[in-house]
């Protein structure tokens, strides 16, 4: 019988990222004090959070004038204006605005929740920062990945990781938002299943799969694990960044 093992492992005592520090070389660290080889086909994902923050994607509150369009938006949804202003500078459409709730289109192309911006985990008590998402979640990687090669000489996956919800699902999963190093999707089309039937229509998000299971080990409150280990997995298709993901408007049957 053959058998396949995938073992993650989240990397412990991750230091505190500020902005400017170097991500790369603080990972390829708290990789080696965990006494990990990292081999060819391995992955790490990052929590974005981290990223962001070695990236200074903090914005300021108090230094936020809020627009007309972002207090009417205010009003409707009860958030702060000057959260949802940093919101709308990330967006390029509002798809929905309810009480507590402002789904937008992130100018990158994902339909999510606030933009991404975050004041979880962000700041100390009485602080008024915000977090956007990586400037280019996908260079991030590609960065990052370099970073690992030049450290431990072998070819890594790297995928940036962002709990996004779901809109006919409750609770949120671990979606890839930056990739490099491996395939984002993967396109079976044309294959057959083990019956001999050609598959029409199967497409796996291969990263976003990725994403998802690392997101089990680093939680969502105070863990402190943004950074997984991921050995067992396999590709044979090229490269393809987590922009790949995003469905085009053309294929979008709800917009």
């Amino acid at each position: 019988m053959r058998t396949h093992a995938l073992r993650l492992t989240a990397i412990a005592d991750f230091p505190d990222i500020r902005a400017g520090d170097d991500l790369g070389r603080s990972i390829c660290a708290a990789v080696r004090g965990c006494r990990l080889d990292l081999h060819d086909g391995d992955v790490l994902v990052v929590a974005q959070k981290v990223v962001s923050k070695a990236e200074n994607r903090y914005v300021d509150l108090k230094t936020v004038v809020p627009t007309s369009r972002a207090l009417e938006l205010a009003a409707t949804t009860g958030k702060d204006a000057r959260l949802v202003e940093v919101i709308l500078r990330e967006s390029v459409r509002i798809v929905r605005a309810v009480p507590d709730v402002l789904i937008v289109e992130h100018r990158l192309g994902h339909v999510m929740a606030n933009a991404g911006v975050d004041q979880s985990n962000v700041a100390r008590a009485g602080d008024e920062l915000a977090l956007c998402l990586p400037a280019d979640p996908d260079a991030s990687a590609e960065r990052l990945r370099e970073a690992l090669h030049r450290e431990f000489g072998c070819l890594t996956g790297v995928i940036i990781n962002d709990s996004f919800g779901r809109p006919w699902r409750r609770g949120t999963v671990g979606v890839a938002i930056g990739a490099a190093g491996l395939p984002s999707i993967v396109d079976l089309r044309g294959s057959s299943d083990r019956y001999g039937r050609t598959l029409r229509a199967t497409v796996v998000g291969f990263a976003d799969e990725i994403a998802a299971a690392a997101s089990l080990l680093m939680g969502q409150a105070d863990e402190g694990q943004p950074v997984v280990h991921v050995r067992g997995l396999a590709w044979t298709r090229p490269s393809l960044p987590a922009r790949e993901l995003v469905r085009p408007a053309r294929e979008d049957l709800f917009r």
